[in-house]
């Protein structure tokens, strides 16, 4: 992985979801030490959490942008 837990908050949506890819299948294929399962299972819950808070992010623009406001009749 190229970058540290603490740098999650600077990726974009696209960065994160391309790593959280790698991240699964790494997972997928299995891990020879359990630590590192652990250190890739925490990674991709970062990136999971960075990329849903892109989605409301945009949810909430798009949400905003329309002409009632957002709200549903």
């Amino acid at each position: 992985m190229t970058t540290d837990a603490g740098e999650v908050s600077t990726l974009t949506f696209e960065q994160a979801r391309d790593e959280l890819v790698q991240v699964v299948a790494q997972l997928e294929q299995g891990s020879p030490t359990l630590e590192e399962s652990l250190s890739l299972w925490t990674r991709g819950e970062a990136l999971a959490a960075r990329c849903e808070e892109w989605l409301l992010g945009a949810k909430r623009r798009l949400d905003e942008a329309r002409p009632d406001g957002g709200t549903v009749s």
